[in-house]
């Protein structure tokens, strides 16, 4: 039998509550209870966690594919080391002074929040389970997009 941690050990809890002090540790409710509802969606809705990374990987498949594919963009994480996540990128080399035009351009289109790093600049989105593959597909359009104009 594997030893429980003595968060979930409840002979901890008990041989404190016996020496009359306070209890051991209150383990975080709210956390616990809203990471079984989130599973719980996963496996109905979504199909589980295996269903739910299949989609996650899809969604940063088609970003990083126009990152490498778009010439005013560059990936700043080498391609063995790049998150599934969190995707960042720059302007390529000799586009730099159309940062700020890219920035303008995405807004307009309603992409907010991919303002990269304040140390790092560039652009960063954040593909978190709640994001659809619809909002990926329109970042995707709005770089190609932005190419067309400024080609």
């Amino acid at each position: 039998m594997n030893p429980l941690p003595t968060m979930v050990d409840y002979r901890t809890h008990a041989a404190e509550e016996a020496k009359n002090i306070s209890m051991f540790n209150t383990p975080p409710v709210l956390p616990i209870f809203m990471m079984h509802e989130t599973l719980v969606w996963l496996k109905d809705t979504i199909g589980g966690v295996e269903a739910m990374n299949k989609i996650n990987s899809k969604k940063s498949q088609m970003l990083y594919e126009e990152i490498d594919r778009n010439s005013m963009f560059v990936g700043t994480a080498e391609k063995e080391d790049r998150s599934i996540m969190n995707h960042c990128w720059v302007m390529a080399p000799g586009y730099e002074d159309k940062q700020d035009a890219f920035m303008a351009f995405a807004k307009e289109r309603g992409m907010v929040g991919i303002k990269g790093h304040r140390s790092v600049g560039g652009f960063r989105a954040s593909l978190y389970n709640a994001c659809p593959i619809e909002a990926v597909e329109a970042l995707v359009q709005c770089m190609q997009d932005f190419e067309k104009a400024n080609k």
